[in-house]
C-alpha cells in the first residue's frame, strides 16, 4: 500500500534458534479489505501507470517524421481485486488514457480505453515476510476514440499511431505493475519486526509458513517471540499450535488477528523473570493518614508494640517468584498472582528487620482494550485477597485481624503497578503506516480476536 524501508536484515541478525513451539498469532485480511486497498490504491496506480510514449514516425507523403506523443491524463475508473483460493489476488484495472500526438497543423488529442487484467500471488519470502508478485498480467485495448475539436482524422494515421501506442503500453503496463507490487513487498517487510516491550524486553514477529488463501480471506500464521535481554521466552510446556476459527470477530472488518493463550503466558512470563511485577510499598511517617508505621501494627499485634515503643516506618516487599497465570474463557478474562509480601519495619539502627509475610493469592479481572498498534490491560481485584501467613517474628498473627489493613495498604499500589504496565501494551503486527481503526476486542475460550478497520496514512 506504501513504502518503507526492510527490516530484513535486522531480522537476520536478531532470528536465534529456538527448538520450542512458540506463541502463535493469526493476522487475517478479510474481504472488506480489498475495497479499501482499491480506493486508497487508485492514486499510485496513476501515477504507475504513467509511462513514457516514445517518438511515432509519421509519414508525410514523402518522408517518415518523428511525432512525439505525450499521456495527458489517466483515469481509473475501476480497480476491482478479489481473492484467489490457495493463490493470491486477482486484479482487474480498466483505465482511460488520454494522449496527445503533436502533429501538423494541430495537435490530436485521443483517448484509449484499456483494461489490465494481473494474477498477483501471495507467498512466503526468504526472510519470512509476505512477498506478492504478478504472475499473469494482460492489457485488452478498445478503439481509440479522437476528442471534438481536434480536427478530422483520416484513418491511415489513426490506426498506426494506435498500434504504436499499444505495442509501447502492451510490455510497460505490465512492467509498471511490477514495479508498483516490488515496492509494496518493501512496505510489507515491515510487517514482521522487532517492538520494545519494556526497557530490557521486545517482541519480535515472523511468519511461520506460507500463507493460507481462501475466496474469503489471506491469513497469515506468525510466531510471536518474546525476548528479554535477547534471549526468547520458552514456556515450560510446549505451546500448542494456535489455529484461528473460520469465523470469528465482527462482520464486514478489514482484519482480524487471533492471539493465541499462550502469548498471554509468554508476556506474563517475561513481566514476572524481568522481576517487573515485584514492589516496595512504603509510607511517609509524618504523614496523617500514614498506616504504614509500626504503631499501626502494634494495635493489631502486641508483639510489635513491644519492640517497637516509637513509631517506625514500615514497608511491604512484593515479589513474584511464580508466574501470573491468565485465563481465558468467552467475554472474560482473568489473571492469577501469587505473590510473596514481606512486612518490614526499619530498626533503630536504620536497618530493615523482617517482622512477618505472607503468601497472598490475588484473582483479578483483566478488561483488554487497543491504543494504536498495541494491546492494553486494566486490571480489578476479584472477591478477597487471599493471605497466609508464611512467618512471624512477632507471635501469632490474626489474619482475619490484619486483613483489613493489608488490603488497605497493598490492594491499590498493587492494581497501581500493574496496570500501569499492562497500559504499556504489546504490540501488535502493523505496517508501517496502516493503522488499526475503531477495533473491537473480543475474549474467547482459550484465545482474544481483535477485529479492526484500517486506515493508511503517510
Amino acid at each position: 500500500v506504501a513504502q518503507a524501508h526492510s527490516l530484513g536484515l535486522l531480522l537476520a541478525l536478531l532470528l536465534p534458534v529456538v527448538s520450542t513451539s512458540l506463541p502463535g498469532t493469526v493476522v487475517r485480511l478479510n474481504e472488506a479489505v480489498l475495497s479499501y486497498v482499491s480506493e486508497i490504491g487508485k492514486a499510485p496506480l496513476q501515477q504507475a501507470l504513467q509511462v513514457t510514449v516514445p517518438y511515432f514516425l509519421d509519414w508525410n507523403g514523402e518522408v517518415y517524421q518523428p511525432t512525439r506523443i505525450q499521456i495527458l491524463d489517466i483515469h481509473v475508473p475501476q480497480f476491482d481485486l478479489k481473492f484467489i483460493a490457495d493463490f493470491g489476488v486477482r486484479m482487474l484495472v480498466a483505465a482511460n488514457f488520454t494522449f496527445q500526438v503533436f502533429r501538423v497543423p494541430e495537435p490530436l488529442e485521443l483517448t484509449l480505453p484499456v483494461v489490465l487484467l494481473a494474477d498477483a500471488r501471495v507467498a512466503q519470502g526468504s526472510i519470512r515476510t509476505p512477498v506478492v508478485s504478478i504472475s499473469a498480467c494482460f492489457p485488452l485495448f478498445s478503439s481509440a476514440v479522437v476528442f471534438e475539436g481536434s480536427g478530422s482524422v483520416a484513418p491511415g494515421l489513426l490506426v498506426p499511431v494506435q498500434k504504436h501506442i499499444e505495442a509501447v503500453l502492451r510490455n510497460k503496463l505490465c512492467l509498471s505493475l511490477s514495479n508498483l507490487v516490488q515496492g509494496l513487498n518493501v512496505h510489507l517487510g515491515t510487517l514482521i519486526g522487532l517492538n520494545p516491550v519494556g526497557p530490557e524486553s521486545q517482541i519480535r514477529y515472523s511468519m511461520i509458513n506460507a500463507p493460507n488463501i481462501t475466496k474469503d480471506y489471506i491469513s497469515l500464521d506468525i510466531d510471536a517471540i518474546l525476548l528479554l535481554l535477547g534471549k526468547p521466552i520458552v514456556l515450560p510446556v510446549e505451546a500448542t499450535h494456535f489455529v484461528l476459527p473460520a469465523h470469528v470477530g465482527a462482520d464486514g472488518t478489514m482484519v482480524t488477528v487471533g492471539l493465541s493463550q499462550d502469548l498471554f503466558d509468554s508476556a506474563l512470563l517475561l513481566l514476572q523473570k524481568a522481576g517487573a511485577l515485584n514492589l516496595d510499598i512504603t509510607g511517609l511517617l509524618k504523614s496523617e493518614n500514614n498506616l504504614l508505621n509500626t504503631s499501626m501494627l502494634g494495635q493489631l499485634i502486641p508483639e510489635v508494640a513491644r519492640q517497637f515503643p516509637e513509631p517506625m516506618p514500615v514497608a511491604l516487599k512484593v515479589r513474584l517468584g511464580t508466574t501470573p497465570v491468565a485465563t481465558l474463557r468467552t467475554n472474560n478474562a482473568t489473571i492469577q498472582l501469587q505473590p510473596f509480601v514481606e512486612v518490614q519495619a526499619v530498626a533503630s539502627n536504620s536497618a530493615f528487620q523482617s517482622l512477618f509475610s505472607f503468601d497472598v493469592v490475588v484473582n483479578l479481572s483483566l478488561q483488554l482494550s487497543m491504543s494504536k498498534a498495541k494491546l492494553q490491560g486494566t486490571t480489578s481485584v476479584l472477591g478477597d485477597i487471599q493471605l497466609t501467613v508464611a512467618s512471624s517474628n512477632v507471635g501469632f498473627i490474626d489474619t482475619n485481624q490484619v486483613r483489613p489493613l493489608t488490603d488497605a495498604l497493598f490492594q491499590k499500589p498493587l492494581l497501581d503497578h500493574l496496570n500501569a504496565l499492562l497500559g504499556m501494551g504489546i504490540a501488535l503486527p502493523n505496517v508501517v503506516n496502516l493503522h488499526y481503526v475503531n477495533p473491537k476486542v473480543f475474549v474467547c475460550e482459550g484465545y482474544v480476536v481483535i477485529s479492526s478497520g484500517l486506515l493508511y496514512q503517510r
